[in-house]
Order: C-alpha cells, then sequence, then structure tokens
C-alpha cells in the first residue's frame, strides 16, 4: 500500500483552494469584486479594516491564482481597476456553499 507523501499531498487539487483561502482577507476582496469592478481606492474603502500593505499583497496573491484581473490604465496619476476573471466568479460561488455549509451546520453539538 502506498503512503501519500507530502508531494503526493500537495499535487491534490484541494491544495490550490487552501492556499487561496491562507491569502489574508481573500474571502472579503473576492465579495467585494463579485459587486463589480473597483479601484484600488475603492477597495480600501469598502475593507477600511485592511491595511493598504496587506491589500496590495492579497491583491497580488489572488491575480497569481488567475482570480482577479488587474488593468492599468495610463492617467495622471495612474488608474488600477480589480475584477474578478471567469475562474474569481466562480470562485464565489464555491464561497457561497461553503457559507451555506456552515449555516446548515453551526448549531449542531459535537
Amino acid at each position: 500500500m502506498h503512503t501519500p507523501t507530502n508531494t503526493d499531498l500537495l499535487k491534490q487539487p484541494i491544495c490550490e483552494v487552501v492556499q487561496i483561502f491562507q491569502i489574508k482577507w481573500a474571502n472579503e476582496i473576492i465579495n467585494e469584486l463579485y459587486k463589480g469592478t473597483k479601484r484600488f481606492k475603492q477597495l480600501q474603502r469598502s475593507l477600511a479594516v485592511v491595511r493598504t500593505q496587506s491589500l496590495t499583497n492579497a491583491l497580488r496573491g489572488l491575480e497569481q491564482f488567475g482570480l482577479i484581473h488587474r488593468k492599468v490604465i495610463p492617467t495622471v496619476p495612474t488608474t488600477v481597476e480589480y475584477s474578478l476573471t471567469e475562474k474569481g466568479k466562480d470562485f464565489q460561488q464555491v464561497l457561497a456553499e461553503m457559507n451555506q455549509w456552515v449555516l446548515k451546520w453551526r448549531d449542531m453539538k459535537k
């Protein structure tokens, strides 16, 4: 019988989801962008508890996973807009399903 190694476990598809959840504020950013395209300052105002550097890091991580699109508009000063990709919109459905799961089981005793 084959005992899975750490490398085997990291190849499992669920690992990508776990890595996304490790991005601080990912859920909140995805939910905010699900409402529509936002500029950085708009996201910052909507997510007032998130510090600028944390928001920047989270947006970069979500972009690396292909969940958000970053559009640079050549204005003075430069304008940057963020929106969900199709993958990001689909991931929002995963979050909604997880929320339903929590609501279903939250009040159950151990």
